[in-house]
């Protein structure tokens, strides 16, 4: 068998683990692997590499992923379905692996139903919010970045008696936010599944001053909203636009929600947004035994005609789901809010 592997969306560190375990995979059963270069672009344009043991060698650690990665739809460009069905017949794959998130997964599906291509999706995002899988690999690198940001954030906020608020990634979850705060002892912690209002956040830093504590750390998760007790929401943006897939490019609530502290309750604040350092860089081992593992079971699918499917975690168990069921996105568990609220104050 010829089996393309591809990594699309955003890169997250443990790619280049899964290429390579499912890589090894194939070619110890006598496949042949193939690397699409940019994603599904690769497959669309004829844009391949070679996978062999030297090209796979030495890559466990590193971040990134050396296929490259793009957000290239075959659905949404122009001739792109025509551009894969044409390369479909006249270089045939009998397999493709692709690695991304959720609007990964989906294309991935439509590839399978609508093109005929036997699929297998592996989840990969540092949100943790792909459906049916418990972790997806990235996500504890993201989270292990941002506790380490937090300790350092810890010695400033108390040297010099100020608040610091922590932005880091997530879109339209918490779980980096979540993790990292509890991981991090964070003082409060706003995420987009519930709503904490200016005005409670002051009283909470106003209690801590009362009780001696001069210096508080506040995680805020890119998606929250910034909310204030007379009923006024706003979704801070970096700009107008709108991604390719609809959504809007989310980024500094972490600013705006200096203002509003500082100006309540006349304590110094100060931001830091991690922004892409969360997904750039050298993956956890956590990530890598979890990457490895997601690649060959994703082989093991191919060569064993289980296509249509995505990869999942569900305890301990390498498993897999069909990809029809995975939609939507995974918002955090609150009862993670609720023992971090243990901590509050």
């Amino acid at each position: 068998m010829r089996v393309g592997i591809l990594t699309a969306g955003g890169d997250c560190p443990g790619l280049n683990a899964v290429i390579r375990a499912a890589a090894r995979r194939l070619m110890t059963h006598g496949h042949e692997p193939i690397g699409l270069r940019r994603g599904y672009r690769g497959l669309a344009e004829h844009d391949w590499i070679e996978l062999d043991q030297r090209s796979v060698s030495g890559i466990l650690h590193l971040g990134g992923t050396i296929v490259g990665t793009s957000n290239y739809n075959p659905f949404r460009e122009e001739q792109g379905v025509e551009k894969v069905l044409s390369q479909q017949t006249q270089d045939p794959l009998d397999a493709v692996i692709a690695i991304g998130g959720e609007h990964t997964m989906m294309i991935t599906r439509r590839v399978q139903e609508e093109l005929g291509i036997p699929v297998v999706g592996v989840p990969k995002t540092i949100d943790n919010d792909v459906t049916h899988t418990d972790y997806t690999f990235g996500f504890d690198t993201a989270v292990q970045i941002a506790t380490d940001a937090i300790d350092r954030l810890h010695t400033t906020a108390q040297s010099h008696d100020r608040v610091m608020i922590l932005e880091v990634m997530g879109r339209n979850t918490g779980w980096i936010a979540v993790y990292a705060g509890i991981a991090g002892g964070a003082d409060a912690i706003l995420i987009p599944e519930l709503e904490l209002t200016v005005e409670e956040i002051s009283a909470a830093i106003a209690r801590r001053h009362e009780r001696g504590k001069d210096f508080s750390i506040i995680v805020v998760a890119e998606g929250a909203q910034l909310a204030f007790e007379s009923g006024d929401r706003r979704q801070i943006r970096t700009s107008d636009d709108v991604d390719q897939y609809g959504y809007p490019r989310l980024g500094g609530i972490g600013t705006a929600l200096a203002v509003e502290l500082e100006e309540r309750t006349g304590y110094e604040t100060r931001v830091t947004s991690l922004g892409h350092v969360q997904r750039g860089g050298t993956p956890t081992a956590t990530d890598r035994m979890l990457a490895t593992r997601y690649g060959a079971k994703a082989a093991d699918l191919v060569m064993a005609g289980e296509t249509g499917r995505m990869v999942a975690l569900h305890g301990t168990e390498m498993t897999s789901v069909p990809l029809g069921q995975v939609e939507g996105i995974k918002t955090i568990d609150l009862r993670y809010l609720e023992l971090a609220r243990t901590f509050f104050g």
